[in-house]
């Protein structure tokens, strides 16, 4: 988002050089088509960014036993696929271990995210060693968005007082065989 600041800052200084001297007359062409191009990329990158209420990450060590608490990553790709449908930009943060509950060996974020079909940008296995949970809760305080999962967070609620907020916790699971959230729209 910087670059399109800068080369319109730039070229708009170019254009008011070449007002203020006539001798450069000729730069305001060059530096008015550069204005009008980088002022249409600034409008073109803010109106393409994602809305930050709609963040959304899931507790994917969490999710994944939501379906007869055995470990499938089917479960994590239905939340995913819902909460996509109801217009959120879902991401997912996972234990290291959740490979090895999954898949009897360890699956790192890339081999996750093209699992899940999100981009590796969206998928994060934490260090083996580093519990997940507060990982999860300070990217989506930092993301501004919610966290889906069924966790109560009792341990890190001290420093997340977020979580303390209506429907920042998204609970969610099955019930007849059918996925259910308690959350409607972003």
């Amino acid at each position: 988002m910087r670059l399109p600041v800068l080369l319109l800052a730039a070229s708009l200084g170019g254009v008011a050089f070449a007002l203020y001297d006539p001798d450069f007359a000729n730069l305001i062409f060059v530096a008015g088509l550069a204005a009008f191009a980088s002022f249409y990329l600034l409008v073109w990158r803010w109106m393409s960014r994602e809305p930050q209420h709609s963040v959304i990450l899931l507790d994917g060590s969490n999710v994944m036993h939501w379906n007869g608490g055995e470990a499938r990553l089917e479960t994590v790709r239905d939340v995913l696929t819902r909460l996509t449908a109801l217009g959120f930009t879902p991401g997912v943060v996972f234990d290291a271990n959740a490979g090895y509950k999954m898949a009897g060996r360890y699956l790192g974020d890339r081999m996750l995210a093209r699992e899940l079909g999100l981009p590796l940008s969206r998928v994060m296995v934490v260090s083996i060693g580093t519990p997940a949970d507060p990982v999860l809760l300070a990217a989506a305080r930092d993301l501004g968005g919610r966290v889906v999962s069924n966790d109560r967070f009792r341990d890190w609620r001290p420093d997340h007082p977020e979580l303390s907020e209506p429907d920042h916790v998204i609970r969610g699971g099955y019930r007849d065989g059918k996925l259910w959230l308690d959350v409607d729209s972003p």
